[in-house]
């Protein structure tokens, strides 16, 4: 039996009541505590050929001249100028909805556990520990392969390449986001999109190697398949960075740095507020993300194991993954009415625009506005039927800070910065009380 220890660091501030959105941060690996609930503290365009990385290491670069201090970090003379440039950004960039586009980040604990992922999935669905290597990202640490060392010379004149999972109108927030964010602190840029298709993105992932970036973020289309892809990276000597979607725990060995949303703390957090809203009584019915990505399993199997460990009397009813077409979840959710009659109290969706409104149009059609339904967030289309009270409450995941998250990550690392391996973002939960603090939407 392998016990794991090691304490994840996110980015941003994430208690519950936090103004902003979902951020990154810098800091080391501790010990984990306890087995209990981790507790969260502060801490498409034409590709050009580019240089290849640079392979000096930030001890070199301290060798090479005396370190500047910048507020409470310390860089390598040959960053200062550009770390100062990063500070500005971090200062003046701001989401569309008035909060910090480069928020500082927090940390949590990873809970002990007993058993391998091959042991843990042995386990039932709805026990939490079947998950546990996909939610807390928890790998061996001892495996990791042999990083590109940082040049410490600073992002300026830097250049990544992003590769994004495919198009959708939080990729297009997310990018525009991106480019702002480089632009700020002085990086270039290329971003491929492969629309959904793993083959594609495959593809994208060899043609940035042959034009060797400085380095290359992807948010993986596949959890399942983003190993290989990172080690194909990481092998050509390039620093690899993945966004958004959490990878299997194995990638972390050859990524330097996962930035993006705790999904499954905030659906978590969402459920904990549905369970307690229903008396810990009735039957939930589920909607998933894309099946086999990070958010297929934190937005279903985040809240469905809340609920069994802390509401035993509430039911799972059904799950099903009818895409994001309005129309199809309104089926769905259509037939679940129809099926499941009363004891459908509740809905729980992966995404809060089409889905929702599928979901919302034919609760109404039904005349059942007794429903809760909840949503990951946020859009203009959910926060709205939150608005309107259709939406029970949905989570705040910013992509803009997703987008200032992943710059920030890497330009710290460009700078000789120590920066932690899994930078989450901050978040909040959006109820018709607190909704206009998310307004006007990202996107």
């Amino acid at each position: 039996m392998m016990k794991k220890s090691l304490a994840i660091l996110l980015s941003g501030t994430m208690l519950l009541s936090a103004a902003f959105m979902t951020g990154c941060g810098g800091g080391s690996s501790s010990a984990a505590g306890s087995s209990a609930a981790p507790e969260a503290s502060a801490a498409s365009e034409a590709p050009e050929s580019s240089a290849a990385p640079e392979s000096s290491a930030a001890s070199e670069a301290s060798d090479a001249g005396s370190t500047a201090p910048s507020g409470d970090v310390t860089v390598p003379e040959a960053a200062q100028a550009s770390y100062e440039k990063l500070l500005a950004a971090e200062e003046s960039l701001m989401t569309t909805d008035n909060h910090p586009m480069m928020a500082e980040g927090l940390s949590f604990d990873v809970p002990a556990v007993e058993g391998d992922a091959a042991a843990l999935e042995e386990l039932p669905e709805e026990d939490k520990n079947h998950w546990h290597y996909k939610e807390y990202l928890d790998w061996d640490q001892s495996a990791d392969a042999q990083f590109p060392e940082s040049p410490a010379d600073g992002q300026e004149g830097k250049k990544v390449i992003l590769i994004v999972h495919g198009a959708h109108a939080w990729t297009t927030c997310y990018t525009d986001a991106f480019k702002s964010a480089c632009d700020a602190v002085g990086m270039t840029y290329e971003i491929y999109d492969p629309n959904w298709d793993q083959a594609n993105q495959d593809s994208y992932v060899d043609q940035a190697i042959n034009d060797q970036p400085d380095a290359i973020i992807v948010i993986p289309v596949s959890a399942d398949h983003a190993t290989q892809q990172f080690k194909k990276i990481t092998d050509a000597g390039i620093p690899a960075f993945c966004s958004n979607t959490t990878p299997e725990a194995d990638a972390m060995n050859f990524i330097i740095s996962y930035t993006g949303p705790n999904d499954w703390y905030q659906m978590r957090t969402l459920a904990d507020m549905l369970g307690e809203s229903m008396e810990g009584k009735g039957g939930v019915a589920y909607i998933t993300h894309n099946v086999g990505g990070s958010p297929y399993y934190a937005r279903c199997y985040g809240p469905l194991t809340e609920l069994a460990e802390k509401y035993p009397d509430i039911e799972t009813l059904d799950i099903q993954s009818p895409g994001f077409e309005a129309s199809e979840v309104k089926q769905v959710v259509a037939d679940w009415i129809t099926k499941f009659g009363d004891k459908l109290n509740a809905i729980v969706l992966a995404d809060d625009s089409d889905q929702a409104i599928g979901a919302v149009e034919a609760c109404q059609a039904a005349g059942r506005s007794d429903i809760k339904i909840v949503a990951a967030g946020i859009s203009k289309q959910g926060l709205d039927l939150v608005k309107s009270g259709d939406l029970f409450g949905m989570s705040y995941q910013t992509c803009q800070g997703d987008a200032g998250l992943a710059v920030r990550t890497v330009s710290e690392w460009f700078c000789g910065i120590d920066i932690p391996r899994v930078n989450y973002l901050s978040t909040d939960i959006v109820t018709k009380d607190n909704a206009a603090d998310f307004e006007p939407c990202q996107w």
